[in-house]
């Protein structure tokens, strides 16, 4: 990713939040103008807090948070939410007895670039009925109404938050070729979580992985999914010492006589550090993202220990 201000849509810049049971950051990231970026990590990472820090609907008490290029809380934040599209996790209880049109009609008074043709258009192509309470739809028709509501201005920034909670295949389905559609305008940024494999892996341009209140890493996709393998590998005389200088190696397990299994971030390297050892490759296997972020995990949690061993050691 650039380190250009112009080139980033979000900017997290030493962000940090205390909370009793929950600490926050420090966090620095970028999120890049005209790509899609996915947080994934387990619940109570963090992810929902950062959307609502772009939103100022939480502040961060140390640090600052930029968004297309404005600096929130610094001023008159309301011409850059005109930009923003957000679609939360959970939906809002105290939309729940108005109708759907009706929240429509109150967000085109709001966004100057709403669109009603295009909302309509979203319904359509995800089969809603507008007509109806919200706090009345199914937990699926609602999603895919909030959905429509979120884009119809063509928002220049888009945060989703678990977008596909609730939806069935087709709509899933829809959904995603709507946001495909989207994007294709050329400068516009999405930021979403999601807990669902395959939809970071249709939608995402970059990774970011979080755990704790910490990034634990960021990646562009294509290069996170090359990258990431399961090694299984034999060779004569091979030990766990030798297995364990493989490029990126992540973690060495035994399975038998001089064999292991490795998992590496490294595949490339690890092919040529193969060939060049004299090592047999039996097999390898890419890894899903949530092994990915498994490993991550665990190697985060042996960081910290041996860092808290060093400081009970001084």
């Amino acid at each position: 990713m650039s380190d250009g201000q112009a080139d980033q849509a979000i900017q997290f810049k030493g962000i940090e939040q205390r909370k009793p049971n929950f600490k926050l950051g420090p966090i620095t990231l970028d999120i890049p103008k005209g790509f899609i970026t996915a947080i994934v990590g387990p619940n109570g990472s963090g992810k929902s807090t950062l959307f609502r820090m772009v939103l100022d609907l939480e502040k961060p008490q140390e640090g600052t948070v930029h968004v297309l290029d404005h600096r929130i809380g610094s001023g008159d934040d309301a011409p850059v939410k005109q930009r923003i599209g957000y679609l939360p996790e959970e939906s809002l209880l105290h939309d729940d007895k108005i109708k759907a049109f009706e929240k429509a009609r109150f967000n085109s008074y709001w966004y100057r670039n709403w669109d009603v043709n295009r909302y309509q258009e979203l319904l359509l192509g995800l089969q809603v009925n507008d007509n109806l309470p919200l706090g009345k739809m199914s937990k699926g028709m609602r999603r895919k109404c909030e959905f429509a509501l979120a884009l119809a201005h063509a928002p220049d920034l888009l945060l989703l938050d678990e977008p596909s909670s609730g939806l069935d295949p087709l709509a899933w389905k829809a959904m995603i070729e709507m946001l495909h559609r989207y994007m294709e305008h050329g400068d516009r940024t999405i930021l979403m979580t999601s807990h669902i494999v395959e939809e970071v892996k249709r939608l995402a341009d970059y990774i970011v992985f979080m755990a704790q209140g910490r990034v634990l890493g960021v990646y562009e996709k294509d290069e996170l999914f090359s990258s990431w393998f399961t090694f299984f590998i034999s060779g004569e005389g091979l030990s766990a010492q030798t297995a364990s200088t493989m490029p990126g190696q992540c973690g060495v397990e035994s399975i038998g006589g001089h064999s292991f299994r490795i998992t590496t971030s490294k595949a490339l390297q690890a092919d040529q550090w193969c060939v060049a050892e004299g090592i047999t490759i039996i097999s390898k296997q890419a890894l899903e993202l949530d092994e990915i972020m498994s490993t991550l995990l665990q190697q985060d949690g042996i960081s910290k220990r041996v860092h808290e061993a060093r400081g009970n050691s001084r």
